[in-house]
């Protein structure tokens, strides 16, 4: 459906996009989110989250149509400043879409069993929230737990830089971290947090591969909290040379996770 007006009402899902509060209003009265890009729209189609709404620009139409095939969805067609009048920015990848959101599952329920576990603390920054769910994917993790104070994983960042496994690897919302704790030991896992200051490297943990392990990371700068190291089952480090601060937390946890990998 061809439009030229980026202040159609049935684009309303699409706006304001750099605009963080309009954009959590937006989302949270709508129950939506944004996915940009044709990688991302294929992780959409590919996932259970419902496709509601396609903006696409005019070269990228036959990609996007052929990508969609007999999918029952609503695809508006423009010219590349339309889109950008609507979302307030040049979208370079030519499509952005509307994708509904999901109830959050039960922790309980994503713990049982999983051997594998990514928990993540106060980390607010979209990127490396995406790519802790990229490595997440990538190293076989059964379930990712946020604290309260994480960022949204499903912001059109996030979702973009996650290259789309934000919608496949299971995930959801927990209490404060150290209070979760208990939750995460009566599931039978063991809790690892990754801190600089750690009195384990991760290579000696390496060889066992049959603990069921919950990896805890921190944001940039502050790390964990005290009160979450103090209640983990250890502190672990990844030796780096004298000098070096630390380590980017996706990178880290990237580290951690392939090292602990159960997929070798």
């Amino acid at each position: 459906m061809p439009v030229d007006d980026p202040a159609d009402p049935r684009l309303v899902e699409l706006t304001q996009l750099t605009d963080a509060a309009a954009r959590t209003r937006i989302e949270a009265e709508h129950g939506c989110f944004v996915a940009e890009g044709i990688l991302t729209l294929e992780a959409v189609l590919g996932s259970n989250h419902p496709l509601r709404a396609v903006l696409v620009a005019e070269p990228k139409l036959d990609r996007v149509a052929a990508l969609l095939g007999a999918t029952d969805v609503d695809v508006f067609v423009g010219p590349p400043p339309l889109l950008q009048g609507v979302t307030g920015y040049p979208i370079h990848r030519g499509v952005i879409a509307s994708v509904g959101r999901l109830p959050l599952p039960d922790p309980a329920v994503l713990l049982a069993g999983a051997r594998r576990v990514l928990v993540i603390e106060a980390v607010n920054d979209h990127e490396n929230l995406g790519s802790l769910f990229r490595n997440a994917a990538a190293f076989g993790i059964d379930a990712v737990l946020l604290d309260p104070r994480c960022a949204d994983p499903l912001y059109r960042r996030s979702v973009r830089v996650s290259l789309g496994h934000v919608l496949h690897v299971p995930w959801t919302r927990i209490g404060p971290l150290h209070e979760a704790l208990d939750d995460l030991a009566r599931a039978g896992l063991r809790t690892f947090a990754l801190t600089p200051s750690g009195d384990r490297t991760v290579h000696e943990l390496a060889g066992d591969r049959g603990d069921r392990i919950a990896w805890l990371v921190g944001a940039e700068g502050p790390g964990l909290d005290d009160a979450t190291l103090a209640a983990a089952d250890a502190r672990v480090r990844i030796p780096i040379a004298p000098g070096v601060d630390s380590l980017n937390v996706a990178t880290a946890a990237a580290v951690a996770l392939a090292l602990s990998s159960t997929l070798g």
